[in-house]
């Protein structure tokens, strides 16, 4: 396999890394041509490697290309961070075709969308009777709103410039804030996560409808060939 684009991604990338965060990292790597001609050949470019201390996820191009295309945020930031601790000819070239991944409908669904499924968690959590948690709990709850909340906040901004802004270090003190609602205030949380999510379904996009799949699979092609012939 051969790593093509590696980065620091999460806490750190937003600006929000407190003293207790880890650095977590995100890669994509081209599997050899042999195990993707193989029999095993659907498994392998599906694939995933993960270690932990430090913390690495690694991605098939196939599959990080799969997950990009549905705007999955966790693996489309790493195509937005403003350096690398890897990046390639090919990493360049995937990064080239960032604007390609894009579009309304799935910005709107992973975006959007998942960070509405984790808020109704929280407010379950509480619901279910379990506001007085520990100290430990209560600091997870913190971070998860922070999390929710972020993702809404650089959605919006997508869909209005195009644009996705990873450092949210500007907005650090809002987030933290939100956060802290989060973890004690659940009600006043959830109309704080009402508001911003009306705002993102208000936005006149100006991504397109769909994103360029083509254009996707058309570079996929050529690296893998590449690595064929080369």
């Amino acid at each position: 396999m051969r790593t093509l684009l590696m980065g620091v991604v999460g806490s750190t990338a937003y600006g929000l890394a407190t003293a207790a965060s880890d650095e977590d990292l995100l890669g994509v790597y081209l599997a050899d041509s042999r195990d993707v001609l193989g029999l095993d050949g659907p498994t392998v470019v599906s694939g995933s490697q993960v270690t932990t201390k430090p913390d690495v996820t690694m991605h098939e191009l196939g599959k990080y290309c799969s997950l990009a295309l549905k705007c999955n945020p966790t693996v489309t930031e790493l195509l937005w961070l403003p350096e690398y601790r890897v990046e390639t000819e090919a990493g360049r070239r995937l990064r080239a075709l960032r604007d390609s991944f894009l579009s309304t409908e799935y910005v709107r669904g992973a975006y959007g969308g998942y960070a509405l499924q984790q808020a109704r968690r929280l407010s379950g959590r509480h619901e279910a009777g379990k506001a007085g948690f520990s100290s430990d709990t209560a600091k997870r709850t913190a971070k998860h709103g922070r999390h929710c909340m972020r993702l809404l906040l650089q959605a919006q901004q997508l869909l209005r410039t195009g644009v996705l802004v990873l450092d949210m270090s500007d907005r650090r003190d809002e987030l933290f804030a939100a956060g802290d609602l989060a973890a004690n205030d659940p009600t006043a949380f959830a109309a704080l996560f009402e508001r911003e999510k009306a705002t993102l379904d208000a936005i006149d996009s100006v991504l397109p409808t769909r994103p360029d799949r083509e254009a996707v699979n058309n570079l996929l092609v050529t690296l893998r060939v590449a690595a064929l012939t080369g």
